[in-house]
């Protein structure tokens, strides 16, 4: 269904009601249904929400933002930035599944939301063998036809972009500002490339400045798009070993290069293995075994073969239409933890099925 214009200016006014953050503007949703509905409750209505109090409350009530949002609106119209919110039937299904996934995405290109993403982060001063490895890397993997995720920063994120690019593959660049401007400059030409082939991507609206804290927080959409984030260098402190922890705290697999331990800009990398923080990988065929690519292929050449049990059918028929969390389909069968832990075992087992970071499954067709 359409969302219409009116819908959408409150979608994007949600984000802006001081103190109305990601987390709680789900809360508020889910309460009232729908951005406008927020913005039409009364005192006595919020005051039933739990975890709302008065000084909220007032924020929400006396909110003058429509106005910000309208503008906002005209200009991803005229610019021809595409509009997802949290709600929307479209919006990936990963990211979702993030407690602090944004209430509104901005981006420009296209790329299909459910297909296998992998974000690939490190240093913005790369060596030239980390920068060679990183692309090396990206065409092993290139036949299993990941989208490549990153930041658009110097060193090991550029190097990811172009890499995608030269292979064949699409890629996302995440912003930490709006979409009216490129940043760093210089990679202009870049970022234009990314939208033919890929999608530029923001939860922040034009005219925000790039502060240091917004880049910390766009990483929760770098980590959170990707089944994996892969580290290739990275000192002890910086971006790439944010991403690492907001991966593992989404229970998505962490990769990472190890190095000379003298290397400043390896030792980020070391510490994240050293801490069973991230899986050490040497090549492609180290992330293809570790998120089991190669099982998957072979999987949907033999599916078709398979007959099916009468528990199986019952598992299909319940992911045919979008993946789910385990304690979702226990709910909604009603067999019970152990039994459900099982037969979706043996429907991976036989291809049937394909497990995903996080403890998801989805069918595998």
């Amino acid at each position: 269904m359409k969302v219409s214009e009116d819908e959408k200016k409150n979608q994007i006014a949600l984000s802006l009601i001081e103190g109305v953050g990601d987390k709680i503007g789900k809360k508020l949703l889910a309460y009232f249904g729908s951005a406008k509905a927020i913005f039409l409750s009364s005192k006595s209505d919020l005051e039933k929400v739990d975890g709302i109090g008065k000084v909220l409350i007032n924020s929400i009530i006396n909110a003058n933002v429509l106005s910000k949002a309208i503008e906002e609106l005209q200009f991803i119209e005229e610019q021809e930035i595409q509009h997802l919110f949290y709600g929307d039937k479209n919006y990936p299904n990963r990211l979702k599944q993030c407690e602090d996934a944004p209430l509104n995405l901005y981006f420009k290109g296209n790329v299909n939301w459910e297909s296998n993403f992998v974000s690939i982060v490190g240093t913005r001063k790369a060596s030239a063998s980390s920068k060679l490895f990183t692309e090396k890397l990206v065409k092993d993997l290139a036949p299993y036809n990941p989208i490549i995720v990153s930041g658009l920063a110097h060193g090991i994120d550029i190097a990811a972009h172009k890499a995608a690019l030269k292979y064949g593959l699409k890629t996302v660049a995440v912003f930490a500002h709006g979409l009216d401007k490129v940043y760093p400059s210089v990679h202009a030409a870049i970022a234009k490339q990314i939208s033919e082939n890929g999608c530029l991507l923001t939860d922040y609206m034009s005219k925000t400045v790039a502060l240091p804290q917004n880049f910390v927080s766009r990483n929760r959409i770098v980590a959170g798009l990707s089944d994996a984030t892969i580290v290739i260098e990275s000192p002890i402190k910086g971006g790439s070993l944010i991403t690492a922890d907001i991966a593992n705290s989404y229970n998505r697999e962490v990769f990472t290069v190890p190095g000379n331990p003298a290397d400043a800009n390896a030792k980020g990398c070391n510490y994240l293995i050293k801490t069973q923080q991230a899986i050490l990988i040497e090549s492609a065929e180290d992330i293809i075994k570790g998120l089991n690519w190669d099982v998957k292929e072979k999987a949907i050449q033999q599916q078709i073969f398979v007959e099916l049990n009468p528990s199986e059918q019952k598992i299909i028929d319940l992911l045919t239409e979008k993946e789910l969390h385990i304690d979702l389909i226990v709910e909604s069968l009603d067999w019970g933890f152990s039994k459900v832990a099982n037969e979706l075992l043996q429907a991976e087992f036989k291809g049937l099925i394909i497990s995903l970071p996080g403890k998801v499954y989805k069918k595998n067709i």
